[in-house]
């Protein structure tokens, strides 16, 4: 391989650290300038044919905007801004990151004022007396923090950043700078000697050995009743289309986890949904009753095992074999079986191969397995509910989630916000299309749904985008419409207006406190932000709505007046209700005493 350097001239630290950005693919930076990171940006002027940079109104958009544009494009987002409000403000994203191994990548400053870096600070991040220590602040949510002190350390460690966001299981890395190394020049004499950045970045995906893909083969084409369990990993290594072949080869039907949810697409006839504490009821009956479980890309949380119940998932009489890109999340959980650690797509490719020399599935076993699901379909249900079918008002959000199915295109991307109204979007709506459902299952975090839907109508300028919130996530993150009026992002957002935090206020039993909003009219709001809206008490108000919505020229706001039920209550398995009313039980001994 012919080796080449980075430059062929002497240029400014950061207008190198640019190049790096643009070599690297990232054609996408989000932030607001401040400090130091003010020489990154007066440095992606110079680039902004090849890199756009979104400006943003809080560093919290720009933590969402930039996870989610790594979680869908494979590389890593990039957020920039002053490493205090970087801190303060954006962990939102960059949490999510850590926890659902989205690439991310943080450029940040020290504000550090150097040459008096050791005097008495101002929003100084050295770490040093008197002053806040962002290196190890950053650490603790980050698989790596940088920090450069020198001109040719601030541009390599940009590129280790880049590297370390996507080796093995991907997440977020911090690259802060400390004022002077921003300051100096860097050229083809530097030393270290600074190299193009592809150099850095691994290719090749990990395979398997051939003899464990074999055994795990084994035990899915004897199996009687296999199911494959797909989590957030399948996304993370855009290996929706691997799972699909492998599930029809296979013959065994695919539920996913939460954070999974809308990597196989849900109008599949090996369709189950969402298993787990809010999975639908047919997913959660066959996985208790498989005997053979193909784990793809997920660590299983408390919440997708709803608490370890053995009803659900039992290790001591299941064969469980786990795709994991980790070597220690592979039997985390649970004892498994066969562990194949590498990435999921070509795990799933090998494992492919390996059940298409051995003949594949058995078609008796196919045939039954598509008679099952439409039996369980139709004694559990599925999707649609009489709820679905409701003209009440105020509007209930299965209705109003049928008629987003029914009037928006069936193309479009949906991101969620936390929330009851994300357990609705989890029950309640078939994704269409693999790979067009995001919300932030990982952290959980309330005002995810805007700025993650502004990041998907940048990457996918051609496609609909909606964000569904609460009113709650709404108020939060309200801000970046603001920023989709000034970059022209034309997104929908749906709003379910209860007035108030639902699983909150449903979760007090009756002693509400804090949890209940006013009555505001978040479309005239939308309206005086410059977006169009409107306001929807009817059914036949809401199809008008997202109808003239989905023309997708201007961002709009479509402010659902929404009952207040049903609650999370009555969305939680059978299988869950235990481990909740144990939770409830102990609530209530607090109270008491």
């Amino acid at each position: 391989m012919a080796v080449h350097k980075l430059l062929d001239r002497e240029v400014s630290v950061p207008e190198a650290i640019a190049r790096v950005l643009e070599e690297a693919g990232i054609n996408l930076v989000f932030g607001m300038p401040g400090g130091n990171t003010l020489l990154l940006f007066d440095a992606l002027y110079d680039h902004r044919s090849k890199v756009r940079t979104v400006l943003v109104r809080d560093e919290s958009l720009a933590g969402v905007m930039a996870e989610v544009y790594g979680r869908l494009t494979g590389r890593p987002g990039v957020a920039i801004g002053q490493g205090a409000f970087m801190l303060a403000n954006a962990f939102l994203g960059i949490l999510e990151a850590h926890l659902g191994c989205s690439p991310l990548v943080i450029l940040a400053d020290l504000s550090d004022n150097a040459p008096f870096s050791h005097h008495a600070p101002y929003q100084a991040g050295t770490g040093e007396y008197g002053t806040w220590d962002a290196r190890r602040a950053f650490s603790a949510v980050t698989k790596q923090t940088f920090l450069a002190h020198e001109g040719v350390q601030a541009v390599q460690q940009t590129q280790l950043a880049i590297k370390h966001a996507l080796a093995g299981e991907r997440g977020p890395v911090a690259a802060l700078y400390h004022s002077m190394s921003l300051a100096g020049r860097v050229g083809p004499s530097s030393k270290p000697v600074l190299y193009r950045t592809g150099h850095y970045l691994l290719s090749e995906r990990s395979r398997e050995d051939e003899t464990l893909v074999d055994k795990a083969s084994v035990v899915l084409a004897d199996a009687s009743r296999p199911v494959i369990i797909a989590g957030n990993g399948v996304r993370i290594s855009d290996a929706c289309g691997e799972l699909e072949t492998l599930a029809e080869a296979l013959g065994a039907p695919v539920a996913t986890t939460m954070s999974g949810k809308g990597v196989f697409r849900e109008t599949h006839e090996l369709s189950l949904g969402v298993f787990g504490n809010f999975g639908l009821p047919g997913a959660n009956h066959w996985i208790s009753n498989a005997d053979a479980v193909l784990l793809v890309g997920t660590r299983l949380s408390s919440t997708d095992t709803i608490g370890e119940m053995p009803q659900l998932l039992d290790p001591a009489r299941q064969k469980l074999i786990q795709i994991e890109i980790e070597p220690r999340n592979a039997s985390w959980t649970y004892p498994i079986d066969v562990g194949l650690v590498g990435d999921a797509g070509t795990i799933l490719d090998q494992l492919l191969e390996t059940l298409r020399r051995r003949g594949g599935a058995a078609p008796e076993r196919r045939e039954r397995t598509r008679a099952t699901l439409l039996e369980l379909r139709r004694e559990l249900g599925f999707y649609q509910t009489p709820e679905s079918e409701s003209e009440e008002s105020p509007l209930l959000p299965q209705r109003i989630i049928r008629e987003m199915q029914e009037q928006l295109p069936g193309d479009a991307f949906f991101t969620c916000d936390a929330g009851e109204n994300r357990l609705f979007m989890n029950r309640f709506f078939q994704v269409r299309e693999p790979g067009t459902f995001l919300q932030p299952a990982s952290i959980g975090g309330m005002g995810y749904a805007i700025p993650a839907a502004l990041a998907v109508k940048l990457v996918y300028p051609g496609r609909p985008v909606v964000a569904v919130c609460g009113d709650g996530g709404f108020s939060i993150s309200m801000n970046g419409l603001i920023t989709a009026i000034e970059e022209r992002i034309p997104i929908i957002v749906v709003v379910f207006n209860n007035k108030a935090l639902g699983w909150v206020k449903h979760g007090q039993k009756g002693r509400v406190i804090a949890s209940d909003f006013g009555d505001f009219d978040y479309a005239r709001i939308a309206e005086a932000i410059g977006c169009r809206a409107f306001r929807v008490e009817t059914v036949d108000r809401l199809r008008e709505a997202l109808r003239l919505a989905a023309d997708g020229t201007v961002p709009t706001v479509v402010d659902v007046v929404t009952a207040s039920k049903p609650s999370y209550e009555e969305l939680m398995s059978p299988l869950a209700r235990p481990l909740w009313e144990s939770i409830d039980r102990r609530q209530e001994g607090r109270q008491a005493s």
